[in-house]
């Protein structure tokens, strides 16, 4: 008589009950993917995102998730207000046990036409907000011995993208930073990494020109682009108790186009 196998519900596997997760740039796409994995898997999630309406929509539809669910608009680049906001976040739930640093955003153009302000914007998102989240959180996870961090990298700040030198510069330096933060915060038991997506089936992707996306796509050696459920299943990996002995990693989801 063959046995069933076993399935995730009910098992060890991804089981983040009784811990409080963020999660920046939430309110759709990746963001919103890893956030609604961690809430099935029992975890107090902690929406963030500048975007309000898509926020809120975004909470509701987590609204039944076992472990609760908190939304917070937040600018990530201003640390009066990331102070306050772990404040909050304290306050409410008693701890803060996983960052998912997600939140980002493009300005694209050739490196010679670009714009300080668009260089500024980008950097400022995707770095600096990266740093001030970590900062923060680390504050706390300090406390705690204890935690995990995610940084979303990309594989433009591995190898490079015409067009991009913004968005490559800022996820490189979230690179270098993950690294450090893994080195610094080893002794308290805080593990951080990052995962790279490559070429993701998104809102950001969807507005491409067909041309492009098919140039991308040869470029990827599993002939496919990537789902946001792709990058969520990496990061909530990163994210648990069985990723205890991995830090200071940076996780390619990219179908081996950075390879």
């Amino acid at each position: 008589m063959k046995t069933k196998p076993k399935t995730i519900e009910g098992a060890r596997w991804m089981n983040f009950q009784g811990k409080t997760a963020i999660v920046t740039g939430a309110a759709r796409g990746i963001g919103l993917a890893i956030a609604r994995r961690l809430a099935e898997g029992g975890a107090t999630v902690v929406l963030v995102d500048l975007l309000e309406q898509a926020l809120q929509e975004a909470a509701a539809s987590l609204a039944h998730a076992p472990g609760g669910v908190h939304s917070f608009v937040l600018n990530v680049t201003q640390e009066p207000a990331v102070e306050k906001f772990f404040e909050e976040v304290s306050a409410k739930t008693g701890r803060v046990d996983i960052l998912i640093n997600n939140a980002g955003i493009t300005r694209d153009g050739l490196l010679v036409a670009m714009s300080q302000e668009d260089w500024d914007a980008v950097l400022n998102v995707n770095l600096k907000g990266t740093f001030l989240m970590t900062k923060h959180a680390c504050r706390i996870m300090m406390r705690q011995r204890s935690g995990r961090i995610v940084n979303i990298a990309s594989v433009s700040g591995l190898m490079g993208n015409p067009g991009q030198a913004n968005y490559s510069a800022s996820k490189a330096g979230v690179v270098g930073l993950t690294k450090t933060v893994a080195r610094e915060m080893a002794g308290r038991n805080i593990c951080c990494n990052a995962v790279a997506p490559g070429f993701i089936d998104t809102e950001m992707t969807r507005v491409l020109p067909d041309k492009a996306k098919q140039r991308a796509v040869s470029l990827i050696p599993l002939g496919r682009m990537g789902s946001v459920e792709d990058v969520a299943a990496a990061v909530c990996f990163l994210a648990s108790d069985e990723a205890g002995y991995i830090t200071g990693q940076v996780l390619a989801v990219d179908g081996g186009m950075a390879m």
